[in-house]
């Protein structure tokens, strides 16, 4: 991978603890990423951050690493938990900041406990009544423990917001200003705030429950990562599928992840992908919890190279190594485009984002082009490129249909029951 996204700042130059420092070492962490270098000085002399910058360019270790060392220093002879929360907008975001404060807190004597809702219930009630010191999950599930009185507020120091735009699109601010406003006043506690886009919304939350914070953007004269190679094709809606089993012969990608609007269209695509040899999982809204991580992770261990998903996946997933992205189906929120397309040309590397302006999404892109501050080059769909040996999925006839060609007709129970009641 290349290391063009570092700094020249050193993690060892930081005011980090030797502990910290041996985890990060073993988790080969050396070069901080422009976030990193410019909110850990800050938040490690306590100052609170609100920080803007691109998806996937380290803003996860940049709270956790603050988070840490303000829990080290804690001396307090009585030391009650929990001490910090981090709060994230969906499941599978805090699934992935609870993977990678385990990484980062190896030589560390902290406990956490991980809580979201659809699944784990008692497991998670369990974990969390258990002195943790940090707790990390979504909102939904944060409260009703909160409520049940199976942790306290009273006594939290650290306060982190992950991808707040998104705590704004999907309702939870309501929930959030609940539970900021049962912790310690803010200039008790740390905060930090994280986004993609700090939307005038996100800058008043951030000024009505926090310490003076410092306003921190990266890379804000580009909202997409120059990494990405962006271009789009105009295929008509029956062109669609073709084109897209005639690009991944063509381009053969290592992992991808093909994004569409609807669970119809996700199943109609897993359907052609496994008729024409590809393997694939499917992600949506309402794949049970258990049964998205089992497939997230046959995805994340290469063990499947396509995961063909609806915008549940676009926020919150560190896929190291995805090579493209396709939009199958162009996102009706301009903000879903970014978030999409950033899953490739992750920390530094270099990706691909292929997008279909069919149809029926065509007028999305516009407000997309105008969204991003530019054009997406449009390529012309070459016959070779479009898939002529197309295997179709097989259609199975109704089995009620073919079983009762092969059956004598039913009788009517109640004409059985008649018969059965008949003198002889």
């Amino acid at each position: 991978m290349k290391k063009s996204h570092l700094t020249e700042t050193r993690f060892s130059n930081l005011e980090l603890s030797k502990s910290i420092l041996r985890s990060l070492k073993d988790a080969a962490f050396e070069q901080c990423t422009p976030i990193q270098d410019r909110a850990l000085p800050l938040a490690l002399r306590d100052k609170d951050i609100a920080g803007q910058a691109q998806t996937g360019t380290g803003k996860t270790a940049a709270f956790l690493l603050a988070t840490f060392q303000r829990l080290i220093n804690d001396e307090a002879k009585t030391i009650k938990n929990p001490r910090a929360i981090i709060i994230a907008p969906t499941r599978e975001l805090a699934i992935q900041i609870h993977k990678d404060a385990v990484l980062l807190s190896s030589h560390l004597d902290l406990k956490f406990a991980l809580t979201y809702g659809g699944t784990d219930y008692k497991k998670q009630l369990q974990a969390i009544k258990s002195n943790v010191d940090i707790i990390i999950g979504t909102p939904g599930r944060i409260i009703d423990f909160y409520k049940q009185q199976a942790f306290s507020l009273d006594h939290i120091q650290i306060m982190v917001l992950d991808e707040a735009d998104r705590m704004f699109d999907m309702g939870f601010i309501k929930d959030i200003r609940f539970l900021l406003r049962r912790m310690p006043a803010p200039e008790k506690r740390l905060n930090m705030l994280f986004s993609a886009t700090l939307s005038f919304k996100v800058t008043e939350l951030a000024y009505e429950h926090m310490n003076n914070p410092v306003m921190i953007k990266i890379e804000t004269e580009a909202v997409t990562s120059k990494s990405i190679n962006q271009f789009s094709f105009c295929p008509a809606n029956e062109q669609k599928i073709p084109l897209l089993i005639g690009i991944l012969k063509a381009h053969n990608p290592e992992r991808c992840i093909i994004f569409v609007n609807t669970k119809k269209a996700a199943e109609l695509l897993n359907s052609y992908l496994e008729a024409n040899e590809y393997k694939a999982v499917t992600l949506s809204g309402d794949v049970p919890q258990e049964k998205r991580q089992r497939l997230l992770k046959s995805f994340q261990e290469n063990k499947v190279p396509i995961m063909i998903a609806t915008d549940v996946a676009a926020r919150g997933l560190h896929i190291p190594e995805v090579s493209h992205v396709i939009n199958y189906d162009l996102p009706q929120d301009v903000e879903d485009y970014v978030h999409r397309i950033g899953r490739t040309a992750r920390f530094g590397a270099s990706g691909e984002a292929i997008s279909f302006i069919c149809e029926e999404y065509a007028y999305s892109m516009p407000d997309i082009e105008d969204y991003i501050g530019e054009k997406v080059p449009v390529k012309s769909i070459t016959e070779d490129l479009l898939a002529t040996d197309l295997k179709k999925p097989e259609t199975r006839s109704p089995r009620s249909k073919s079983y009762s060609r092969n059956r004598p007709p039913r009788k009517n129970p109640s004409t059985r029951s008649r018969e059965v009641k008949a003198p002889s």
